[in-house]
């Protein structure tokens, strides 16, 4: 195989016209440039230069190397651009895996930061479920994927795993409950009541569980939905109470009360995974500070939970 490098040195000796001047130009010794170029001379197996007078000057198979040279060095100087502009974030691709609740909240005012900051940067946001964008992170496919529960081999499969925020879920009562005219709530005054299942079993559900198995009962759920909104309608429908993460209430249903919970207040644990070494990118360093940044301005929302208040104490 050709060295590159070599045709190079090739290169220089003949616009200079001998291989002093090429030694001069390039910062290395006459001699040097001979073994460079008799190592060239090799790799090609065939003559690259001739001796005229005190100078060299070119054989066809020189001249042809020359010319694929120019390009090549053209070419490595566009590579060497658009890896600086690639480490720097100045251009590239983001692929960004998510789940269907963080959407609107988190994940949709971290990527208008990122376009902001870094405009030439495509980015790729696709809904996927969990295990699946865990694995095209792993495959290479994606650059980042949002999850809850992070996947436990992710050190060994070279992933790793990045806490974003921790979110505490909400207890949605139909508006005219009577439980609806407390701010707060005991999570074991819920223990009586009819509940509706707002999502698959899994990493969502799992918290729930687990905390209303630590406040000493087991929910009693009378109604199955698999989405927030729909969990919702059925609660203000009158079918039963429910608990949905606080980033699942950016669309909150007119016909629901939202209130805070404690004793315990379960939450859901959002982590980043992404693979290592990949956090060097400008890109995606500033996704991870604009998640938490979307993730704090939530915090200090004011939550529903405290209107509704306010409608119940004044009849409204």
């Amino acid at each position: 195989m050709i060295d590159v490098r070599r045709m190079q040195v090739l290169r220089a000796v003949i616009t200079s016209g001998s291989v002093t001047a090429a030694a001069a130009h390039l910062g290395y010794t006459p001699s040097a440039i001979s073994q460079q170029i008799t190592a060239l001379e090799k790799e090609a197996g065939i003559a690259l230069l001739e001796r005229v007078g005190r100078g060299v000057r070119p054989t066809e198979a020189g001249l042809l190397l020359t010319r694929y040279t120019a390009v090549i060095s053209e070419r490595l100087a566009e590579a060497e651009t658009a890896l600086a502009d690639l480490r720097a974030g100045r251009e590239g691709r983001l692929t960004v895996r998510y789940f269907a609740s963080v959407g609107p909240t988190l994940l949709a005012p971290a990527l208008a930061r990122v376009r902001r900051e870094h405009p030439a940067v495509a980015i790729d946001p696709r809904l996927a479920d969990p295990d699946d964008a865990v694995a095209e992170v792993y495959e290479g496919d994606a650059d980042l994927a949002l999850v809850v529960r992070p996947p436990a081999e992710a050190p060994r499969r070279g992933l790793q795993v990045v806490h974003l925020l921790d979110d505490p879920y909400r207890a949605v009562l139909p508006a005219g409950h009577p439980l609806a005219a407390k701010r707060v709530l005991d999570l074991t005054d819920l223990a009586g009541e009819p509940w509706v299942l707002s999502e698959p079993p899994g990493p969502c559900l799992a918290p729930v569980t687990d905390a209303c198995a630590a406040a000493g009962f087991s929910p009693d759920f009378a109604s199955t939905s698999q989405d927030y909104a729909t969990a919702q309608g059925f609660v203000a429908a009158g079918l039963g109470v429910t608990l949905v993460p606080r980033l699942g209430l950016s669309a909150r249903h007119p016909g629901v009360a939202v209130r805070r919970l404690r004793h315990p207040e379960p939450p859901r644990a959002i982590h980043a995974v992404v693979r290592s070494g990949s956090l060097e990118r400008p890109v995606l360093r500033t996704l991870l500070d604009a998640f938490r940044e979307a993730a704090g301005a939530g915090r200090r929302m004011p939550g529903a939970e405290g209107r509704v208040a306010r409608r119940t104490r004044s009849g409204s």
